[in-house]
């Protein structure tokens, strides 16, 4: 049989797939953090025909005879480019800007993703539209260890921000030197003991001949004396209280005439609280907010890189595997050196060029043309070779 006649039907495979291929990016055009395929052709052994021949003393030397016996697919490649950004304003939207992929595990088996949208499911675990549960390092008590194995990432609204005492409360403004001797200044400061339970912080100053004397009541009874002196309204005696295991803070009180203008608050301290939404750290942390007023650092969400991200391996759901040709996995944070950081409330968009890839298509349908023409020329040459006997 005619060697074209195989030539033909090997191009038309090809082109088929390349056809396939390109389908398949068109489809996922708006699929978040699809990463669009080429296709390389190659071509096939060549048979043969006369082999080459070195010069000799009285004739030159000649080229190898070869009949090429088609084309096949080499390779479809992965391309890994940035995909644009599209805002939705949802926390549990992730995208990563640069490279690196979400680590999710499913059945006991880990993938890998650049598709950031999650969910919370009923255990409050972030998961992806088909239930992989997404990877990080959880914190204990606001702290993370990315050096430790990493675990699905929970954040339940029946977290809770523990409680913890006040230990410092904050003066500032002015005591006046003009007051009449016997004058009471006096503030009640809102303070938490250990458990959370919201008590007070009594400060009295009474203005003195020599300046004022400080006076403190604790949250337990406990109480505290003490005596503030100041020149040119600048303090020169005297110094913080002590009560209770609150400290008062008060060297930046002042002393000038004609304003009474003190103000005191609770540094710290805080009541429990329970957790009310998080935001997304660019360094992947995912920082608490809760009830009572605070932040917290609940964990960071892990991401992985590869030695050669087009060896790993489609695993369906927007999701890869590793493969022997991929390297083995790099976990690190967002921000690590190979690694980009992470954007909250955005997700990354498909990096699909229809421009390119409805030209692909008809590059692919003008080459599946022209083989089929070839088997049809083919067939017309062993038509004429059986008209040759009738």
């Amino acid at each position: 049989m005619l060697r074209s006649l195989y030539s033909g039907i090997s191009g038309l495979r090809a082109h088929q797939t390349m056809l396939d291929v390109t389908g398949n990016n068109i489809a996922n055009v708006n699929t978040n953090g699809f990463k669009s395929s080429t296709t390389q052709f190659q071509d096939t052994l060549s048979q043969l025909t006369q082999g080459a021949a070195g010069p000799q003393a009285e004739s030159g030397g000649t080229n190898p005879a070869q009949v090429g016996l088609g084309v096949k697919v080499a390779a479809v490649t992965t391309n890994f480019g940035q995909g644009s950004s599209q805002t939705t304003g949802r926390a549990e939207d992730m995208m990563i800007n640069g490279d690196g992929f979400f680590v999710t595990s499913k059945g006991g088996q880990n993938l890998y993703t650049r598709a950031g949208s999650f969910n919370f499911d009923s255990s409050g675990q972030l998961v992806s539209p088909d239930g992989a549960v997404l990877q990080g390092w959880p914190a204990v008590n606001g702290v993370v260890n990315t050096g430790g194995p990493t675990s699905s990432l929970a954040l339940s609204t029946n977290t809770l921000s523990p409680a913890s005492a006040t230990t410092r409360v904050g003066t500032s403004g002015n005591l006046p030197s003009d007051a009449a001797v016997g004058t009471e200044v006096t503030r009640d400061v809102k303070a938490f003991n250990a458990n959370g339970e919201a008590t007070t912080v009594a400060l009295t100053f009474t203005k003195t001949n020599a300046g004022w004397n400080t006076s403190a009541v604790g949250p337990n009874g406990a109480t505290a004396n003490g005596t503030l002196g100041f020149t040119n309204g600048v303090r020169t005696s005297g110094g913080n209280l002590a009560v209770g295991g609150v400290t008062v803070d008060l060297s930046a009180v002042s002393g000038f005439a004609g304003n009474s203008n003190l103000t005191a608050t609770a540094s710290d301290g805080a009541a429990a609280g329970q957790l009310e939404g998080f935001t997304l750290g660019a360094d992947g942390s995912l920082i608490g907010s809760f009830s009572n007023g605070t932040k917290q650092t609940l964990g960071r969400i892990a991401l992985a890189n590869f030695t050669n991200a087009s060896g790993l391996e489609k695993a369906g759901g927007s999701s890869y595997v590793a493969t022997a040709n991929s390297g083995n996995v790099q976990l690190g944070a967002a921000g690590d050196a190979g690694l980009g950081t992470l954007a909250g409330g955005t997700l990354e968009m498909s990096n699909v060029d229809l421009s390119q890839e409805f030209t692909n298509l008809i590059v692919a349908q003008r080459g599946f043309q022209a083989n089929a023409r070839i088997i049809t020329t083919s067939d017309e040459v062993l038509q004429e070779l059986s008209n040759l006997k009738r």
